[in-house]
């Protein structure tokens, strides 16, 4: 089993997320638990203060680093034994690992049961004293975000779906997408072209006229041998500049 603790200063923004679909099946499932703490819960003024100045001067405000500590601390003294040998605590940020499908699969293949306190920062990022007490940075790609909900909830997500018996169908992990980093460049391989009803699509084109789009004729045929060997004939392999 994997434990996610998130903590945000916007737990309305990942509640409705962990509620529906894959995520809120694999918790059903028993695969995952999902905990989202507020982090105004653990500032010590009675306006629940979680952001300052910055100290030499600069744009925008910080988050301070008291109340993200003790979050941290209570969560990891109240987390079951099962998970305190195996908790990590990670920093959403834009330098840091890629989360990548390999990288996804690393922690999902994980026989132990693991523990993840997510921090999601907001502003103009935190105190850089809680990287004392982070374990793992990540990042979802080269690009500033208004704050760290959307890559926890990434983070969530792509582990969550390689977890065994989440998925409806246990081949789907084999048979998506393989992406690799090049540079600034990420190749896609392992896709072929999928349809399904109607077979036939009816469309008007810019100039008018009715026109047709039909499923291949060999995807009809029930010949399993002859569908196979018209996907792997049109697996496709393409480059996107990132």
């Amino acid at each position: 089993m994997i434990r996610f603790d998130i903590l945000t200063i916007f737990p309305e923004i990942i509640e409705p997320y962990t509620q529906e679909s894959i995520i809120a099946r694999a918790i059903e499932k028993g695969a995952i638990e999902i905990h989202i703490h507020n982090i105004r819960d653990w500032a010590s003024d009675k306006h629940k203060t979680v952001d300052d100045r910055v100290y030499g001067g600069g744009p925008g405000m910080l988050m301070k680093i008291e109340p993200l500590y003790s979050a941290i601390k209570d969560i990891k003294e109240e987390m079951p034994e099962k998970f305190k040998k195996n908790t990590k605590v990670v920093l959403t940020s834009p330098s840091g690992t890629i989360l990548t499908q390999n990288f996804a699969h690393s922690i999902a293949s994980e026989e132990e049961d693991q523990a993840f306190i997510i921090i999601c920062g907001h502003y103009e990022g935190i105190d850089y004293r809680i990287h004392k007490f982070v374990d793992m940075l990540y990042s979802v790609g080269p690009v500033i975000l208004t704050g760290g909900e959307l890559p926890a909830l990434m983070f969530v997500d792509v582990i969550t779906r390689l977890l065994p018996g989440v998925l409806g169908n246990e081949d789907s992990p084999k048979n998506e997408t393989k992406f690799v980093l090049m540079n600034n460049t990420i190749k896609i391989s392992g896709e072929y072209p999928q349809y399904t009803r109607p077979e036939v699509f009816e469309y008007t084109s810019k100039e008018g006229k009715k026109k047709q789009l039909k499923v291949p004729e060999v995807l009809l045929s029930g010949d399993h041998k002859k569908i196979a060997d018209y996907n792997n004939d049109n697996i496709g392999d393409h480059e996107q500049e990132v």
